[in-house]
């Protein structure tokens, strides 16, 4: 038996290729552990999104390398962005890997084990070797891994429904590092949310590098209103909630379909990165501020109670003062429910590293706090305007020192949006679904109980 240990860092698209190669390790053959010191295999699937996830990435390697000496770790397997990207910069600097993975190269994961357990570091699939590891096409899509294993007791579960990119920003290396799009064919998508669904997942989070383009590339059409619909038809499944929805593709039958499907969650991520039209023109965006304000007003004129995420970027190169004022004046007038923002982080072999009018990491930290002070107060307000009202709350545990429940409603997304703290006389269980009066708003999160 081979025990193996898997860390998955960065995105929770990465958790769920984690969660898929996890599914792919049959047992008596492979016993998955919790504990690194214990395990023959380790398993580190990285991110190299932005410096500090990179900088995460190498800082957990070189900790989990120390299990070779402290452990018993046999091999040291890295998969993942970082892996997929400086394949050559991992395999010189950090000689304790044993075998590195490619980004589209993960369901080979057991062979790779049992070939590294060997000592062979290679594959039954001669055609996927190179000097560094195992690697396939950037193109190419896993077929049927509709298999997951859980590493966490919350009610929620992502369901990645495409794969890679094909937008090209200028600051983005994801298509480098994960390819064209490529979506998910929808009757895998149907069979996986149904293990999940029975496995305990009571809201589905719909995620991908883009997820409002689904279908374009199998289907020569959008088809995640179709999609949406077979996802409600699914036992179990209460909530469905999108992320990553790109303004320029959102369209109105998308939002129609949100309206009177009554499972999919009033809430969109939007991520529009910026607001200024020269700015979001040299970010190699596809919209500019007046289509902003004009797809955000029909969201809202169609789903009166939406709540809209979205994120942006401060100092990117030749930012200047008039134009991040454009964009802090544009947070102001459109209200957004949940923000957060980036200060700009330069990717290299990215068109914008190369782009005049570099601006100082304090500068730019600066500006994205000074976009998060508005947006905070806005938010705030927001919460306050909730007083009184009834929300409906997934129960994602107990708190016994604070003698409370705590959940989330609709307008909260996990790990990135806010909470809703609230008492119950009567005991209640991890997702399950109550709803809660609101008493009292505090920062981003809610306080209330149940009557």
């Amino acid at each position: 038996m081979i025990t193996v240990f898997f860390a998955s860092l960065g995105c929770d698209k990465n958790l769920v290729d984690t969660e898929k190669m996890m599914a792919l390790l049959p047992a008596p053959e492979f016993e998955l552990t919790e504990d690194e010191s214990e395990a023959d295999v380790i398993v580190v699937n990285t991110c190299a999104f932005i410096l500090d996830a990179k900088q995460e990435s190498i800082e957990t390697i070189l900790d989990l390398a120390q299990m070779k000496e402290d452990g018993r770790c046999k091999s040291l397997i890295v998969t993942g962005c970082l892996a997929q990207r400086y394949q050559d910069e991992v395999k010189k600097e950090i000689p304790e890997v044993d075998v590195i993975v490619g980004t589209t190269a993960f369901d080979s994961i057991a062979d790779v084990i049992r070939n590294a357990m060997e000592e062979k570091h290679d594959s039954k699939n001669p055609d996927d070797i190179t000097e560094n590891g195992v690697f396939k096409p950037l193109d190419h899509l896993p077929k049927d891994l509709t298999g997951r294993v859980r590493t966490g007791f919350a009610p929620y579960r992502y369901l990645k429904i495409a794969e890679g990119c094909n937008k090209r920003c200028t600051y983005c290396a994801i298509p480098d590092m994960r390819g064209p799009y490529r979506s998910v064919p929808m009757e895998e998508l149907v069979k996986e949310a149904e293990l999940l669904a029975a496995d305990g997942a009571v809201e589905l989070i719909l995620v991908a590098q883009e997820t409002t383009l689904y279908g374009v590339d199998i289907y020569g059409e959008k088809r995640l209103p179709e999609l949406l619909h077979k996802l409600c038809a699914i036992d179990g499944i209460e909530w469905i909630r999108l992320m990553y929805c790109y303004p320029e593709e959102i369209t109105r039958e998308l939002i129609e379909t949100m309206k009177n499907e009554p499972k999919v969650c009033h809430y969109l991520d939007i991520p529009i990165q910026h607001a200024d039209d020269e700015v979001l023109r040299r970010m190699g965006r596809r919209t500019n501020q007046n289509e902003l304000v004009e797809k955000i007003n029909m969201i809202r004129d169609i789903l009166p109670d939406v709540s809209i995420r979205t994120t942006l970027i401060s100092g990117f190169p030749g930012e200047t003062e008039a134009q991040h004022d454009a964009c802090t004046d544009f947070v102001k007038k459109m209200h957004f429910d949940r923000l957060g923002v980036f200060p700009y982080s330069e990717e290299e072999g990215t068109p914008a590293a190369g782009f005049e009018g570099s601006i100082d990491e304090e500068e730019r930290i600066r500006r994205a706090d000074e976009i998060m002070k508005i947006s905070q107060d806005v938010i705030f307000e927001k919460n306050k305007e909730l007083i009184g009202k009834k929300l409906q709350v997934l129960v994602e545990g107990y708190l016994p020192e604070e003698g409370c429940y705590m959940g989330r409603s609709y307008r909260d997304a996990p790990e990135i949006d806010g909470l809703v703290f609230f008492e119950s006389e009567t005991e209640r269980l991890t997702s399950e679904l109550v709803c809660v009066n609101i008493t009292e708003a505090k920062g981003y999160d809610l306080k209330g109980d149940i009557e």
